[in-house]
């Protein structure tokens, strides 16, 4: 009788996801349609050296005997967002400092992936840092993230620090205390903690919680930013290219989507030290390799609150933490470390700096 339940609350589930799953199809569509209209992506050649049932390691050449970083691309959307426009190119901002690059993409959830979690995402981490380690001559490379790419990044870090040369965290949450960030206490008010773990969880769905979780954010500090961008064709132009992206909807496992609810921006397990991955307890205490955490002083999503305490309970001396006062241009502020042109101009460089001065 009990499994008879399951299987009828997972099936009323999947009925309640599927407008949302029409909604992904339908988002596509209008963002291959800009595409059509040349704001499509622009992105650097790489070749996929290595995958998984859920994810694939892109690998972008070059300087074989410079340090290596493997970038851990965000669950949500698609990857090119580090790559959206050569003019603010943050692949080819670390291409320029000669660095061998690296980036793990994940897949849509499939019949084989759909119930993947934190354990199968680390793992894909750690197979990715393997394949990269294999090839470097023995140096370890260094690993970055921006926003939830980060957070797992974080975690894969704690897990497994000596396998890491240091950690680049942009806009990556890491701390979840309540009343610190509104982003976060109306996200977990929105989701129900029941999120099944069988079925795949719509994106347009995760990006119509996120915009009542936070309308500023996600509706009208984008209608400002288009009007105050009209005077520039470039800004104006990045602005369209993140439409286009933000259009790319792609589902994640719903294990996924329920972990990282519950887990962490609920009962904040991470940060208290309570989360187990793959077995073992991670903490900020077990991070023990050096970590740069860039955070955006104008992003909700991600905003200082939710790096510092973490980044204070580290180690000492291991976490440097670079402030960056936001930009008009970037049409989410969440976007802006990779895709603002004062980001480039200003923070990236103090990104480099960092990375050489690790090695």
């Amino acid at each position: 009788m009990q499994g008879e339940n399951l299987t009828f609350y997972r099936e009323l589930g999947s009925l309640r996801f599927a407008p949302f799953a029409v909604s992904d199809i339908l988002r596509r569509a209008q963002g291959d349609a800009l595409a059509a209209l040349g704001l499509g992506s622009i992105e650097c050649h790489y070749e996929v050296v290595a995958s998984g049932s859920h994810w694939r390691l892109r690998d972008y050449g070059d300087y074989l005997s410079a340090p290596t970083l493997l970038i851990v691309a965000a669950p949500i959307k698609r990857p090119y967002i580090w790559d959206l426009a050569p003019s603010v190119s943050a692949i080819r901002r670390c291409l320029r400092g000669r660095l061998h690059l690296y980036l793990l993409e994940w897949l849509p959830p499939s019949n084989h992936s759909g119930n993947n979690g934190l354990d199968e995402y680390v793992q894909a981490i750690m197979e990715g840092i393997a394949t990269v380690s294999s090839t470097s001559r023995g140096l370890k490379p260094f690993l970055a993230g921006h926003s939830l790419g980060g957070t797992l990044a974080a975690i894969f870090g704690a897990l497994a620090p000596t396998s890491i040369q240091g950690l680049v965290l942009l806009g990556a949450p890491l701390c979840f205390q309540p009343k610190q960030s509104q982003f976060r206490d109306a996200l977990i008010s929105l989701v129900p903690s029941e999120v099944s773990d069988a079925d795949p969880f719509p994106g347009s769905l995760l990006s119509h919680m996120s915009a009542m979780a936070s309308p500023l954010t996600f509706i009208w500090s984008r209608q400002i930013n288009a009007l105050a961008s009209l005077t520039d064709h470039q800004t104006l132009e990045i602005h369209a290219r993140v439409g286009r992206w933000a259009l790319d909807e792609v589902a994640l496992p719903g294990k996924l989507v329920h972990q990282i609810i519950d887990w962490l921006y609920r009962e904040n397990r991470f940060y208290r030290g309570t989360l187990i991955v793959n077995g073992e307890q991670v903490s900020p205490s077990s991070l023990l390799t050096p970590t740069l955490a860039v955070v955006n002083m104008a992003d909700d999503v991600a905003p200082p609150a939710t790096v510092r305490p973490f980044a204070n309970a580290m180690e000492p001396d291991k976490a440097r933490v670079i402030e960056y006062p936001g930009e008009v241009g970037v049409s989410l502020q969440h976007l802006g470390i990779l895709i603002g042109r004062k980001a480039h101009a200003h923070v990236w460089p103090q990104i480099m700096s960092w990375l050489n001065g690790v090695c």
